[in-house]
């Protein structure tokens, strides 16, 4: 289990912004029974356990010394630089079924897309579950080598969860599918209904963005 070093803080509100500058995050956590508590960990050691834990999987809090089992439950960012800015930890309950939300993890290469140049579309990038804490996986692997053929596709059914898992999508639900390529007449006539769209970052772009700062932080954390 990941652990992570946190304090408690008396910088609230707009305060919170001159903790970021020593190198902190702002912070809270809660859970059934406690109260909510504000505290601060340090940005570096909390991308680095993000990057390993993600939201769905358990981390051990210690805030002046006393633990937590804890997920990171909720996560803000800057909306320009996507920075998480603030971090939600919820303690748990060992015994109390939780419902949370866990990647796919897109393994391996569809011959269809190496070979016949197919358009890989992923539909879904994530699922809802309901486990007990111990049993929370990391990510749901998914082999891309099944898909062969355009029109081949993963479904919810073809996920095996572990046991003690329960998926809550539809067993039918498209998680992944391969199109065959488009013509060049297609995608003229495409461009021509489509006008040029303003970018505007979704939350789930933001978090990708900011994976990719965490990553850059741990490998510069591993080169000191």
């Amino acid at each position: 289990m990941q652990q992570l070093q946190a304090e408690k803080r008396l910088q609230l509100g707009r305060r919170a912004g001159a903790l970021r500058k020593t190198g902190a995050l702002p912070a809270v956590v809660y859970g059934e029974g406690i109260p909510s508590q504000p505290i601060a960990v340090k940005y570096a050691a909390f991308v680095r356990v993000w990057k390993q834990a993600g939201e769905s999987t358990l981390v051990e809090l210690k805030v002046d010394e006393k633990p937590y089992t804890v997920l990171i439950h909720d996560i803000a960012y800057d909306p320009l630089t996507s920075r998480p800015t603030h971090a939600d930890f919820y303690a748990v309950r060992m015994d109390k079924v939780l419902r949370v939300t866990v990647p796919l993890e897109f393994i391996g290469e569809s011959g269809a897309v190496k070979n016949e140049g197919g358009i890989l579309v992923k539909v879904l990038h994530e699922l809802d579950i309901e486990a007990l804490p111990a049993d929370l996986p990391h990510t749901f692997p998914t082999d891309l080598a099944k898909l062969a053929a355009f029109g081949d596709r993963i479904l919810v059914r073809d996920i095996v969860a572990p046991k003690g898992v329960k998926i809550l999508a539809s067993p039918e639900d498209v998680l992944v599918i391969v199109e065959a390529p488009r013509s060049e007449e297609e995608l003229a006539a495409l461009n021509e209904a489509v006008s040029a769209p303003v970018e505007v970052k979704t939350e789930a772009e933001i978090k990708k963005e900011a994976k990719v700062e965490a990553e850059a932080v741990t490998e510069t954390e591993e080169k000191k």
